[in-house]
């Protein structure tokens, strides 16, 4: 963007402006500030020190004071704003964003690449490849070379309005040339990312305040973005990189610049306008076979970049060509992602912890030597039962091999037993519950071994946070600390006890001031009338999810209605099958948990059905199921719009069901919906889209 001889000019009038402050032009200093941040945050080479760039920004500021009038739109200074936002406003995008189809390997390269010739009639197709960066989509318009807005993915369709947060990322510019390339407005698409250096750093900073660590620099990026405090998220040095032009309209009578002709042209011209794009990384091939080539080479390389990654992008080069091949509903004919394989580390597996859940069931839970996985430590792992520990002839000392699935969920992938030394030895897994003592049982149909002892204190604590929980009776302000601490002091032995807590004593207790203690005795008091699938899903009956909550407490009236029906009348009810109704059948079938129901009753739970009105929609009738991670919407968002236009969630696959919506990592509902063809498969763009329609 700059020329050596414009570099050196402005290097001049830098050292010029430091060492004579008082004898600074405004519009010059702005200048050179822009400059400082372009060589700092897009060319990674600053040519001066931090304290120098404050110096000459607090003489920015001081200007601006003097003259406001002075203050440019584009300004250094405008990056950071005055006010808190409120709320975010959602705003259409220009184009819509669509997702990309995944590829996993050279078989899945050639399918797209076939499926492009074919498209295009021609023997061969030139691609440009570049980085998949793993951080948060944006978009932003610029008009008269001014930044405009900037706004998240969204849904595809409509983003959120972030333009403020946008500003605080000093690898985006405020303004831009496009007046010299005859460019009137445009729109462009990029991703929010977070350096590992900068991630380490903001979590070295927040441990020093006691506060708890950023998990990755993805989820750091992402949730940075909706900050309400500008400030706040200048404080985590962002940075993006600009990868595509979805639009752009021409001044009067301009042409389309010869650089808009191919997507390594735009990455070009997005670089000379200023912004930090994959101009360097990327890498333009005349055929497949060159780019399956460097996606296995550059796979090798992802761990020296300075930023995580977690694939690359394909792309048709030829703009033309991409017109010619269109795209779907959801994802672009001309273009494809090529996801990497799983994170994979070795480590030592040090000790075995035996944990107890709600319902009794005790899951190993392997102790490592920690290991640093795609940008996250990681310590600990569940092994799940007995079985996995012995299919997988797992040893104490043993050195193994772990990944996080999907780069999120961490599991041990196998032993290596030649690395053995002879000091290794079995895992013994526990005849009585590592808490209470009491024998461990386990069913012939199941692989879990479980305390049956209602009273173990492990089970009553689980079932405790699980009562509390967001999905359940919702009462903010609990958390699991707070139920541990109140469990070990005594004063919350059992769930009706949580509506009977003598605030008095728990104000006197650390950490619970005034205000705490209202936020929660007021979350205990909403929490009394949630709706009965609510307490219902909040029991813990076994094998009742959310989903299968919500069909119960649709076929009753009061909850103690269930106390009266047999299991072949549970199996009555949408999606109910034999080990469900068994379950919920023993579980009102013991006086205990009837009298536990009639004791919340007295003190003031809601146990009817208050929801009884149908829901018409453009959904009526339809059975859904979600399975693997929707990268869009929250499985709970996605749920609630089903629900909301007529359709009904199931909580398993069968005949019933009418779409499954596949997300990232889809598992077994996948493969067992693949073998019933009534069940239409789509992926959750697709879901989007239903939606609208």
């Amino acid at each position: 963007m700059y020329s050596n001889q414009q570099i050196q000019a402005l290097q001049k009038i830098t050292k010029d402006f430091i060492e004579s402050p008082h004898n600074i032009d405004l519009a010059a200093l702005s200048n050179v500030l822009k400059f400082h941040e372009y060589q700092y945050y897009v060319m990674s080479n600053p040519l001066i020190a931090d304290y120098e760039y404050d110096l000459l920004y607090q003489q920015l500021i001081a200007l601006e004071t003097a003259s406001p009038h002075l203050i440019s739109k584009d300004s250094p200074s405008q990056r950071v704003g005055n006010s808190l936002n409120n709320q975010f406003q959602t705003i259409p995008h220009l184009v819509p964003m669509l997702s990309l189809e995944n590829s996993y390997n050279a078989e899945d390269l050639n399918d797209f690449d076939r499926k492009a010739r074919e498209g295009a009639m021609l023997d061969e197709i030139t691609y440009c490849v570049e980085p998949k960066f793993d951080g948060a989509s944006i978009s932003l318009v610029y008009e008269n070379d001014l930044l405009v807005r900037g706004c998240t993915r969204g849904d595809g369709v409509a983003g959120e309005e972030i333009t403020q947060n946008i500003k605080q990322i000093k690898s985006i510019p405020l303004s831009i040339p496009l007046s010299a390339y005859g460019i009137q407005q445009i729109e462009i698409r990029g991703e929010v990312i977070m350096s590992k250096k900068s991630f380490h750093d903001f979590n070295e900073k927040l441990q020093l305040k006691k506060m708890a660590t950023l998990a990755n620099p993805r989820n750091a990026a992402s949730g940075s973005l909706r900050m309400k405090d500008p400030k706040e998220v200048a404080e985590r040095n962002l940075d993006a990189f600009i990868y595509h032009i979805s639009f752009y309209t021409l001044k009067g009578s301009a042409t389309t610049p010869e650089l808009l002709k191919t997507h390594s042209g735009s990455l070009e011209l997005l670089w000379n306008m200023g912004f930090r794009s994959p101009q360097k990384e990327k890498k333009v091939h005349s055929n497949i076979e060159g780019v399956i080539q460097f996606c296995n080479d550059f796979e090798t390389e992802r761990d020296k970049l300075p930023y995580e990654i977690d694939g690359l992008v394909i792309k048709v080069n030829d703009f033309a060509l991409q017109e010619k091949l269109g795209m779907t509903s959801h994802h672009p004919r001309w273009a494809i992602a090529y996801k990497f394989k799983a994170r994979q580390a070795t480590t030592i597996l040090e000790n075995v912890e035996f944990q107890v859940g709600r319902t009794g069931a005790v899951t190993p839970v392997a102790k490592l030597k920690a290991v640093a996985i795609g940008g996250v430590t990681v310590s600990s792992i569940s092994m799940h039962n007995e079985e996995y520990i012995r299919e997988k002839d797992l040893r104490l000392g043993d050195t193994v091999i772990i990944e996080r699935a999907g780069d999120v969920i961490p599991q041990i992938v196998q032993s290596i037993p030649t690395l053995r030394k002879g000091t290794e030895t079995v895992i013994e897994f526990p005849t009585s519950c590592p808490v209470c003592n009491y024998t461990l049982e386990k069913e012939e149909t199941e692989a879990v071994w479980r305390c049956n002892n209602p009273l173990c204190s492990a089970q009553v604590v689980e079932r405790l946070i699980h009562f509390v929980s967001k999905d359940a009776m919702d009462i903010k302000s609990f958390g699991d600390a707070n139920i541990r601490k109140l469990y070990e002091l005594g004063l919350l032995k059992n769930i009706p006890q949580i509506y009977q807590l003598d605030f008095s004593v728990i104000g006197t207790l650390e950490g619970f001031g005034k205000k705490s203690i209202d936020n929660l005795q007021a979350a205990i008091e909403a929490s009394k009338s949630q709706p009965l699938y609510r307490l219902i899903y909040a029991l813990g009956i076994r094998f009742v999810g959310e989903t299968t909550a919500k069909t119960i407490a649709a076929n009753i009236h009061h909850v103690l209605d269930l106390e009266n029906l047999t299991e072949d009348q549970l199996q009555g009810f949408e999606d109910v099958g034999i080990k469900v109704a068994k379950s919920i059948y023993q579980y009102f079938h013991e006086a205990k948990n009837i009298a536990l129901l009639k004791e919340l009753e007295s003190l003031g739970l809601n146990m009817i059905q208050t929801n009884t009105t149908a829901v018409d929609g453009n959904l009526s009738g339809l059975n859904f199921l979600f399975t693997g991670t929707l990268m869009q919407l929250k499985r709970s968002e996605a749920e609630s719009m089903v629900e909301g236009r007529g359709g009904h969630i199931l909580s398993g696959v069968s005949s019933k069901l009418n779409y499954l919506v596949v997300g990232e990592d889809a598992g077994s509902k996948l493969e067992k919906a693949k073998k019933i063809a009534s069940i239409k498969i789509i992926t959750e763009a697709d879901f989007v889209e239903l939606i609208k329609n």
